[in-house]
């Protein structure tokens, strides 16, 4: 969408505007019959949208819109706000930005480039966009954008006047419509018990909770779709205000520059951007009497999984404000502060720290009295720094495009004969066996890499015949330049990624925020070509690939533990049961609960599979007195009998990651976790790629490749010795009725392991087992020492699982 309805601009915003003269601007408290940051008070997302709309009704200097739905049905929403006159000529604004984005149409031209552009950056307005209430228990962020909306639709002051005349901004309520409902039904329902201001016993997204700030590159979920598709696409902001909250006991803000490393594909004129303006916003707060205020700690800018903006022209400021118990005051000692990475103690200043906050109580309105100053300071350096901002976005732009030097990479092939592929899997669709599903799958993984380059805007051309270091690539295979606007997104995604290593002074290392890698191939188990030197002839734009919905070969009657306490691996088992390649033929995957497991006698069907859990929280759940009593408890000892007794009957159950831990404890069974108890110094191995070698006799392995990954993280390595028969390779007695298979290993050589990412001591699981398969009486045990189904986005290993439920 890159053009604003007519009518709206033209008809709805000329109405708006005549009328707005006339209207009293609502504050909050007129709507909501209360003013956000009042002590337990929460709205609920249709109170939050019946305020936009009343503000969009009552100013002109507002337009809101619906732009889609959430997962579960709610409005997406976003306002638009800047000065009446601005409103007006919006989209010749967005023209502006468009050309400095992708400069290449008027450097072109004849004339001057930088005569062209200093007309066009003379002309534009500094884009903003700020996003509210990705993480639905950091519940001041989604009150504050109702604030922050209020100020500028009604305020006369000068300086608001300022920010509506040099910005637009682009105001997000909630990026997750669905847990505004979801965290405020909870805490109304606790509110005055013991329970008031605990975190709810679902997720607060429907499949993925927290991860859905992890989604900013594989856009598996509808929420990331809207945003990137109908905003930052069209936009094209050179500032993302994203706003959060952090833990009570830390800083009490927050702010960039982000602690080392920066992922090397990120723009210099981004590093400069976001170090300017938040040393500039944290030197404005502690200005304005704000205490508790650190820069350069606690987070990174490595992973594009959190920073769309990074790769298309923007900073992404991340602001974290100290939390309290959801809308619930708390106190906090000062005794109790405590630090985090990058050196912060937050009960000493320093240089990125302070000035020391005391303690004490702590509540909701101080946060969002943090959030909203804030805001405005983030406004203040955009509309008085305009020119810089657009200056800055342009040189991003025009670096993106230059014609690439000798020896630099220039692009990216992706070999696949898509018209032959397509012809041969139209007639295997038809058919449904398992070879044709393979293939089915094979293919849909290629077009599911072309879809996430494509969203993002990389552009994606079919290429002529050519070969390369001997190797010749098929008409129609799929080429990458890397000089166009947005390369780096492509490049950080298609290339291996070399994670420094960093430990501190004692030998420890320090911990990524979230994790080290992300290269799709590897993930989706393609093969992809980067090249040198002139790139071959382009034949044409590529079309969009369809998808193709293979047979479902493995029972539908299969179960998806989902415990009480909420984790975000079971919602993204669920959610790749309805995605597009499965969602047609396997939709009714069912789930599982604490209570159900132990009970006796109850139908289990085919099998339980049970997502990446810590052992305690699947065995005992959430404690006595910390929740209320139909959420404590996990599967218990009951639950455990009565899951030795299935298997032995003849049912399956698939144990990912760290529930395999439970599986080897409560089972007994013959096998070693050879990770639990090592010293981190030892063996680290944070959110990585690994290399795996896999017995593609079994039936679980069946049309896999010999080598294939692991998503390896917090993840358990077996130490199992088998030979092909099941029979211990050292000796000793196997337990009774008891038989192992190793399904997949990592290499014996060490220096093999590690595919991309970052990992410390890999020699301790060399040639150990990731995947085994554990047969016990008439049933079988899986235990994947791995993530298959990471984020949705790990497609190599996605046929590890369903296989392993259907064989």
């Amino acid at each position: 969408m890159k053009k604003i309805s007519a009518c709206l601009r033209l008809c709805g915003l000329v109405l708006a505007i005549s009328f707005a003269a006339f209207a009293q601007v609502p504050t909050p408290k007129d709507v909501l019959g209360f003013t956000p940051g009042d002590d337990r008070k929460l709205a609920s997302w249709a109170q939050v949208v019946d305020y936009f709309k009343k503000l969009d009704a009552a100013s002109d200097r507002m337009v809101f819109e619906e732009i889609g739905k959430s997962t579960m049905g709610a409005p997406f929403v976003y306002a638009t706000v800047s000065s009446p006159e601005n409103l007006k000529d919006l989209d010749r604004f967005l023209r502006v930005n468009d050309q400095l984005a992708d400069p290449r149409e008027f450097i072109r031209k004849k004339g001057d480039p930088e005569t062209a552009a200093k007309r066009l950056i003379a002309d534009g307005k500094t884009i903003v966009l700020i996003t509210f209430g990705i993480h639905s228990t950091e519940v001041g962020s989604t009150l504050s954008s109702m604030l922050i909306a209020h100020e500028l639709a009604s305020s006369n002051d000068p300086r608001i006047k300022n920010i509506l005349d040099n910005t637009i901004i682009l105001l997000v309520p909630s990026l997750n419509p669905d847990g505004v409902d979801i965290v405020k039904n909870w805490y109304d329902k606790t509110l005055g018990t013991p329970y008031e201001g605990t975190t709810p016993p679902e997720l607060y997204h429907k499949y993925v909770g927290h991860d859905n700030n992890r989604d900013w590159y594989a856009f598996t979920q509808v929420e990331t779709q809207l945003t990137v598709d109908k905003i930052h696409n069209v936009w094209r902001p050179q500032i993302v205000l994203d706003v959060h909250q952090q833990g009570p006991n830390g800083a009490r803000q927050f702010l960039p520059p982000y602690m080392a490393p920066v992922e090397p594909n990120v723009p210099p004129q981004i590093v400069e951007g976001y170090t300017e303006l938040g040393n500039y916003m944290a030197g404005d707060l502690r200005k304005k009497g704000l205490q508790g205020i650190t820069t350069n700690t606690t987070y990174d800018a490595w992973t594009p999984a959190r920073a769309y903006s990074h790769y298309h022209g923007g900073v992404r400021i991340l602001s974290e404000t100290a939390s309290a118990r959801l809308a619930t005051p708390i106190t906090v000692k000062f005794e109790d502060l405590r630090g985090a990475s990058g050196g912060l103690d937050a009960k000493v200043e320093s240089p990125n720290f302070g000035p020391v906050w005391k303690g004490g109580e702590w509540k909701l309105r101080n946060i969002t009295d943090y959030m909203t100053a804030t805001a405005f300071s983030l406004l203040d350096h955009a509309a008085n720094n305009r020119e810089k901002w657009l200056t800055r976005f342009y040189g991003i732009g025009k670096e993106a495009v230059r014609p690439r030097k000798e020896g630099e990479l220039t692009g990216y092939i992706l070999p696949l004969d898509q018209r032959s592929m397509d012809s041969e899997l139209d007639r295997q669709a038809k058919g449904g066996d398992n070879d044709s599903n393979i293939r089915l799958h094979y293919f849909n993984r290629f077009a599911k890499l072309l879809a996430i380059l494509e969203r993002a805007g990389v552009e994606l051309n079919e290429s002529s015949p050519f070969t390369i270091g001997g190797k010749t690539f098929p008409r129609g295979s799929v080429l990458i330049d890397l000089a166009q606007p947005y390369g780096s997104f492509a490049k950080a995604l298609l290339e291996h990624q070399t994670y420094p290593n960093l430990v501190d002074s004692g030998g420890n290392p320090i911990a990524p925020y979230d994790v080290t890698a992300h290269t799709l191939p590897l993930l989706l188990g393609l093969e992809v070509q980067p090249l040198t030197g002139a790139l071959p002839r382009l034949t044409k734009k590529v079309v969009k690939r369809k998808t193709y919905t293979s047979a479902c070969s493995h029972p539908s009657t299969f179960l998806i533990y989902k415990s009480d306490v909420a984790s975000m691996d079971e919602g993204w088992t669920r959610w790749i049961t309805k995605d597009d390649q499965f969602k047609d033929a396997c939709s009714d995957f069912d789930s599982v609960t604490d209570e159900e497991i132990r009970k006796p006698k109850i139908d289990w069907s085919r099998g339980i599979i049970f997502p990446d859990q810590s052992p305690n929280a699947i065995l005992n759940g959430h404690r006595k007195s910390s929740m209320p009593d139909e959420y404590v408890g996990g599967v218990g000892k009951e639950g455990v009998e009565n899951l030795k007794k299935f298997v032995e009957a003849g049912g399956t159950l698939v144990f990912l990651n760290e529930s395999s831990n439970f599986a080897i404890e409560q089972f007994n069974l013959p096998i070693k976790n050879i990770t639990k108890g090592l010293n981190r110094k030892d063996f680290y191995i944070p959110g990585s790629i690994l290399r795996t070698e896999l017995d593609t006799t079994h039936p679980i392995a069946k049309g896999m490749p010999q080598q294939s990954i692991a998503w390896f993280e917090d993840s358990p390595v077996f130490e199992v010795e088998v030979t092909p028969s099941g029979v211990p390779a050292a000796g000793g007695e196997m337990p009774k009725g008891i038989t192992l298979t190793v399904i997949a290993r990592y290499p014996s050589d060490p220096k093999q392991i590690l595919l991309s990412g970052w990992a410390l001591g890999v020699d301790k699981i060399a040639g150990k087992a990731a995947l085994v398969e554990v047969k016990i009486g008439k049933g079988k045990i899986v235990l994947f020492g791995f993530r298959p189904q990471y984020r949705g986005q790990s497609l190599a290993t996605f046929p590890l699982l369903f296989n392993a439920i259907s064989n």
